[in-house]
């Protein structure tokens, strides 16, 4: 989806924000329980943009036309490496309502969860901001 790949690379979060449905559910490749809604969702991809550093997409798989897409992409956290991949499923609105994001190797992963776990008070309270 070359929308939400622009964006991302330009760290526009408003405008990744933009592009989800209110309905949108986000699988975490750390957590077993899927996050469901746009709030969660757009709070959880800023914190993201804030652990993730020397980020880059390295290809896109799919139709762009299409509903579904993955893009793969690199970025490190600390200084675990890791490789990953977004998901991505669309509605009949052209809007994410599916994004799903798997990460290898493990130490990569588990590099996520850590600093995505420092980061979960300040998920919440912008979570909570967006629902008004």
């Amino acid at each position: 989806m070359r929308a939400f790949r622009e964006a991302v690379e330009a760290q526009d979060m408003d405008a990744v924000e933009a592009l989800l449905a209110e309905d949108v559910v986000f699988t975490s490749p750390v957590v077993f329980k899927p996050y469901p809604g746009k709030a969660i969702t757009a709070a959880i991809l800023h914190a993201v943009a804030r652990v993730f550093e020397d980020f880059r997409y390295l290809r896109e798989i799919g139709d762009a036309d299409g509903a579904d897409h993955a893009l793969v992409f690199s970025a490190r956290v600390g200084d675990r490496e890791l490789t990953g991949c977004d998901f991505i499923h669309v509605n009949e609105e052209g809007l994410i309502d599916d994004l799903m994001v798997m990460v290898r190797p493990l130490s990569g992963a588990q590099a996520l969860q850590a600093a995505m776990a420092a980061q979960f008070e300040q998920i919440a309270k912008e979570a909570e901001a967006r629902l008004g």
